[in-house]
């Protein structure tokens, strides 16, 4: 069991944040998942069709990112949210990513909401994770780059557990340690929202279609919701 917690210092500069936390066990990430082909599929003919397109920095949800991550000190038009650069990317190219079947499905989820997404697998997690601010002397190897060591800037929000970090930037990039592969099978995936008043709705709808996607291949999938209101959830 681990357990996934919001620092009191960032639920207090974001009160109105919200993370919807999917957790799944027992995940088969090696057999086809067929709905989340079709689910990518669909995106990107509504794209080509121009009935619809991935939010971009001048929409509500990716402008309070920019501005969460000013606060903290990164430039968000240097180094951007996950979900706008994920969204820049399918705009100019048409097409989503193939990465993996959990990986392709939070990534349809988050950029059909808006919404930043991301996952870490649990049997390379160690201890509690926590979303604080970063003192500068932790340490983060970036995704694909297993010989790269970083040290986030003071003040940079972050995910990390007991060995390292787990997400710079808040959600700019993920850890290579706790990649989420085909062979995962224990995964806790995240939503994350600024502005619940606002998109909480939005949140709720996008952690139900991620679960049910996940649903046909996983033993067992729950969803939590953490934030300032509950600031902590045992997985």
């Amino acid at each position: 069991m681990a357990a996934l917690r919001i620092a009191p210092a960032v639920a207090g500069a974001f009160p109105d944040a919200l993370i919807a936390v999917v957790t799944a066990t027992g995940l088969r990430g090696h057999e086809p998942w067929p709905d989340t082909i079709a689910a990518l599929d669909d995106l990107e003919q509504q794209l080509a069709a121009g009935t619809w397109a991935p939010a971009d920095e001048s929409d509500p949800r990716i402008e309070a990112w920019h501005t969460a991550y000013r606060s903290f000190g990164t430039n968000p038009r240097r180094i951007r949210p996950s979900v706008d650069a994920l969204g820049r990317r399918m705009a100019k190219k048409g097409a989503l990513p193939r990465i993996n079947p959990s990986v392709d499905s939070y990534n349809a989820v988050s950029v059909r909401h808006g919404l930043p997404a991301g996952a870490f697998d649990l049997d390379h997690v160690t201890g509690d994770v926590e979303i604080r601010y970063a003192d500068g002397a932790e340490e983060f190897t970036p995704l694909g780059e297993p010989d790269t060591t970083e040290n986030p800037k003071p003040g940079e929000i972050i995910y990390t557990d007991s060995t390292g970090v787990l997400t710079r930037h808040w959600n700019h990039r993920d850890a290579h340690r706790t990649r989420v592969t085909e062979a995962s099978t224990r995964v806790v995936f995240v939503l994350e929202t600024l502005h619940a008043t606002r998109d909480g709705h939005l949140l709720k709808t996008a952690a139900e279609e991620l679960q049910g996607l996940l649903l046909p291949h996983t033993e067992q999938t729950h969803v939590y919701d953490l934030g300032p209101e509950q600031p902590e959830v045992t997985t």
